[in-house]
Order: structure tokens, then sequence, then C-alpha cells
């Protein structure tokens, strides 16, 4: 299949590995954070780490949009479905994601709430058309990548003039993000994660392109690179950060040259920026609140918005606090190393949202690498 099997060749995979353990300074450490979540997972199922020598490590970041939801927001969301004239429509990932109280949209829905799964923001649309006496509201979360989606959602409802729905905005920034974890304060007991440079987002950047990453790597002096999903596409990666390295640069390069362009899609640009203005500041799980790092309704479209619509008041809730989700977003541990991991947790029982999401990084190291050898953690350690 074309621009697919060009990029899983594992022969070329190897070469490429050779290349990085020979430029890689043998006395130097390589520490790289994919922010993405399809990093992570690519990184996993195709065995990436296991072509590194071992003075490249790879960190996994926060790139997984209902990971960094934090547990407020979702009960503000099963407060609206739990009223009566309510229907709550979200995607699939969302229902499983643990809420405060030993809840979840899935349990609410079960409980009686009117919490329906759709596939895209039209099919929410539609529902309000078909139900006009029913409040149809659309969880929307996301990066840049999924929020053009929801802008065109917005404007068919107000050229249908469907007054019977509305959007509950948690849409997030990519680029505050990062800022956030190369500016982040030391942890007590975990210290501070160490990022040398960062795979950038693919799909994000495709909307954004790269010129929103020059102020961070030029602040920070930390190279990215842009690169696809494919797993040639992040080895080659890895090789750009390694030379960046070696240079003593810290520029933003693009390896996803085939679908990434340095002003992105201005079109998706212009439908976002009418539509949505940027908050003064959003809680993250793992990350805490962080200012202008979220998007919000412009007032144009406030009929829209479910947060005034039903007077949405977030009330702040703690994460489990057996659950390790927050410290493996902010890249401080790995999946394995949270002793739910693999025993109390699993995509059955999941006891936070990184086991559930197919983005999350305990989901990836479930489904690739939970029989990987104890031995390699404890040498991560001993690196570390």
């Amino acid at each position: 299949m074309r621009y697919i099997d060009e990029y899983r060749d594992g022969a070329l995979a190897r070469a490429i590995a050779v290349t990085i353990a020979r430029e890689a300074v043998p006395d130097r450490r390589y520490q790289f954070m994919e922010f993405c979540g399809g990093h992570t997972h690519a990184i996993s199922r195709y065995g990436i780490e296991d072509l590194l020598p071992a003075n490249i490590q790879m960190v996994h970041g926060p790139g997984c949009p209902v990971c960094v939801l934090p547990v407020g927001r979702i009960d503000d969301a099963i407060r609206m479905a739990m009223r009566p004239e309510v229907t709550l429509c979200t995607y699939a990932d969302l229902l499983r994601v643990p809420a405060s109280g030993d809840t979840s949209l899935l349990k609410a829905r079960a409980a009686g709430a009117d919490i329906r799964m759709v596939y895209s923001t039209l099919d929410a649309i539609r529902l309000a058309e078909a139900e006009p006496d029913r409040e149809v509201v659309f969880f929307a979360i996301g990066f840049e990548t999924t929020t053009p989606p929801t802008a065109i959602a917005i404007r068919q409802a107000r050229k249908k003039r469907l007054t019977n729905f509305s959007v509950f905005c948690n849409h997030v920034l990519t680029p505050p993000a990062i800022r956030a974890i190369l500016d982040s304060p030391e942890v007590p007991g975990l210290g501070r994660v160490r990022v040398d440079g960062f795979v950038g987002p693919a799909h994000v950047s495709t909307v954004i392109g790269t010129l929103p990453y020059d102020s961070v790597a030029a602040e920070f002096e930390k190279p990215v690179v842009i690169a696809g999903f494919e797993p040639l596409d992040v080895v080659q990666a890895i090789l750009m950060l390694v030379r960046q390295m070696n240079e003593g640069r810290h520029d933003v390069e693009n390896q996803y040259i085939r679908a990434v362009t340095a002003q992105g899609n201005l079109i998706a640009q212009r439908e976002i920026a009418e539509i949505f203005e940027v908050r003064a500041s959003f809680e993250w799980r793992g990350l805490g609140e962080l200012p202008a790092s979220a998007l919000r309704f412009r007032e144009s479209y406030a009929d829209l918005d479910a947060e005034r619509r039903f007077v949405i008041e977030t009330i702040p809730a703690a994460d489990n606090p057996a659950c390790e989700c927050a410290t493996i977003l902010r890249g401080l541990k790995k999946p394995a190393q949270c002793k739910l991991f693999g025993t109390l947790c699993s995509p059955e029982t999941p006891m936070g949202p990184c086991m559930v999401s197919p983005e999350g990084a305990c989901a990836a190291h479930w489904t690739y690498g939970r029989f990987r050898d104890k031995a390699k953690i404890d040498a991560e350690k001993a690196i570390a």
C-alpha cells in the first residue's frame, strides 16, 4: 500500500538505527520526549526502543487528549447528562474514563443518563435534528487536530438554526503544554523530567504547521522534529534530533514533509479562529492549571456554549491517589513503574485514562510491551 509499506521497511529501519548508534556520542546521554500518544504506540508496536543504543531514551509525553482531561471536567459532563432533558454525545474512549466517586460516563448511562456514542460531530448534529425535544450536547475534546470538526458542527448548527444543540468545549493546545513540560518545577521525590528534544506531533502539525514551535525551541534551546507515525518516520526523527544535539542546534525541523507545512492548514485555522478564542487558563491532568492552553467560545457563538447554557462551574476533583497517570503524562514515570499496571489496572478494569484511551501510554505498553523483561526497566533506572 503506497505510503504505508514504504515506511514499515524493517531492514531500512535497522539501517537507520545503526546510523543512530554510530552518530550518538558514547559518553553522552540523549533523552527525547515523543509528545503524541500516536508516537508512543508506534514506538511500542514496532519495538523502536529496542533498536536504539542504551544512551538514547524515549520519554512519554502528555499528547493524549482523553488522558489530560481532568476528573472535574468528566464530572461536569456526567452532571449534565443526568439532567432529564439532556442527551450527551461523546466518543467511545471517553465512556470508560474513571470520574469521581467510582463512576464514569458508562456507569452514568447504566444509571439512566442519556449518553450516546458518536463517530463524528455531525452525528450529534443529525441527532439534534431528529430529536428536537432533546437538548443535545456534544462533549468536545482533543488538540488542534479535532477542533476543526467541532467548528464545522457549530457552523452547521447555526446554519440549520438548531436551538437544541450545544457543545461542551474541552479543546486544548499543544505548544503551551510543551512549554509547561520544559518549564515545570521539580516534583518532590521524583525530580524534574529531563527533555533534550521533542518528537513533535504529526496530526496537530498538519493543522497548525511548524511555526508555532519556533518560539519554544528558541527560548528553551531544545530541538523539535515533527514526525509521522510510521516506524521509519520515528527513527528518522530520532536521528535528526541526535544530529541537532551533536551540532549544538535547537531548530524546528519537519520530517513529515508529505503532510506538514510551515504554515499548516490555513482554512482550518480560520474556522477555529472564527468560533473560538483562547481561555485564560485550563486545568490539565498531570500538568495543573496552564495559562492560555485551551479554547472557549467567542461571544458571538455563546448561544451554542453548553457551559453557559447549563451554567457549568467545574468542581476540582482529585485523581485516584494510587494511579500514576499524572506522573506518566509528565514523563516522570513509565507505565510499568506504576504499581497498578497489569494488576488492578488493565484494559478491562482501567484505573486511569492512560489505560483507557487508544492513545494512552499504559494502553500502548499493555498491548505491545507488557511481557518485556523487568531487567530493562531496572536498566533504565540505573541510567537515570
